[in-house]
C-alpha cells in the first residue's frame, strides 16, 4: 500500500466514525469499535489520524456493520414487499462511506468500468466507480437518439414482460475490467442482464455488489453467471 493509499484509508475510516458518532457517546462508541474513548475523540475531531491497522479494521468490520445497520433503518418496505430505498440512494455522502466498505470486505480487484442500470443505480455507480477511479457505464431502458452502435440486452420474465437493456458500445472496451453493481437485487433479472452486456463486451467481471438483497435468490443467479465475488451490504428474507 503506497502513502496515497494509507492516506485514503486512513480518512475512510474517519469519515466511518464520524457517522458512527453522530447517534453515539464517545463510550458507546468505544464499546463497538473496541477502541479507547479519548483516542476516538481525536479522530473523530481530527486532530489525528488512527494508523492503518486500526484505519482498515474500522472500515472492513466496524465500517460494515454500522453501514448494514443504517441501511436498515433507513428502509421501508409496503404491504406488498416492495422496498423504498430512497433514504439511502439520495444520499451521496452515505453512498461514498458504503464505497470502500465494500471495497474492503468483499476484495474486489479495481476495474476498469462500474456498471449499473438506470436510474437509482446510477449513484452506487458513481460512489464506486469514484473510489475506485473508474469509468461510471449505466444501461437504460431505452436508446440514445445520437448513439449509432449499443450493446442489447434482453429476456422474457416470468410475468411475461420482456426487459431489455441498452448500453452505448464504446461505454465497456474489450478486455476491460467490469464491476456490476445496483442498490437492490432481488430476482436477479437485471443483474444477468448487466452481466450479459459485460460478457458481450468481452470484458471480465471482477464482481458483483448490491446495497441490499432481498432473499437469495438474485444471489445464487449471479454466482451461476460469474466466479468473481458476489456481495450485498445487507440482506432481507
Amino acid at each position: 500500500m503506497n502513502r496515497a493509499e494509507k492516506a485514503a484509508l486512513q480518512l475512510q475510516a474517519v469519515a466511518v466514525l464520524r457517522m458512527l458518532k453522530e447517534t453515539r457517546t464517545y463510550e458507546e462508541l468505544s464499546d463497538v469499535t473496541g477502541l479507547p474513548a479519548g483516542d476516538l475523540n481525536r479522530y473523530v475531531n481530527g486532530h489525528v489520524l488512527p494508523g492503518t491497522d486500526r484505519a482498515s479494521e474500522v472500515v472492513e468490520s466496524v465500517g460494515r456493520e454500522a453501514l448494514a445497520d443504517e441501511l436498515v433503518a433507513r428502509v421501508e418496505f409496503d404491504d406488498e414487499g416492495y422496498v423504498d430505498n430512497s433514504g439511502v440512494v439520495f444520499d451521496q455522502s452515505f453512498l461514498d462511506l458504503v464505497a470502500p466498505v465494500a471495497a474492503e470486505t468483499f476484495a474486489f480487484e479495481s476495474p476498469d468500468v462500474v456498471l449499473t442500470a438506470a436510474t437509482d443505480g446510477i449513484t452506487l455507480g458513481a460512489a464506486m466507480a469514484s473510489f475506485f477511479d473508474a469509468r461510471l457505464a449505466y444501461a437504460k431502458k431505452s436508446k440514445e437518439t445520437a448513439v449509432e452502435e449499443f450493446i442489447e440486452s434482453r429476456q422474457r420474465l416470468a410475468s411475461g414482460i420482456e426487459l431489455t437493456y441498452y448500453l452505448p458500445a464504446s461505454a465497456v472496451d474489450a478486455g476491460d475490467t467490469v464491476l456490476v453493481v445496483d442498490d437492490l437485487i432481488r430476482s436477479g433479472e437485471t443483474q444477468e442482464l448487466l452481466l450479459d452486456i459485460a460478457l458481450q463486451a468481452d470484458a471480465d467481471v471482477t464482481g458483483v455488489f448490491a446495497l441490499i438483497a432481498v432473499g437469495d435468490e438474485g444471489m445464487d443467479r449471479a454466482r451461476a453467471i460469474t466466479d468473481a465475488p458476489v456481495g450485498a451490504l445487507t440482506t432481507f428474507e
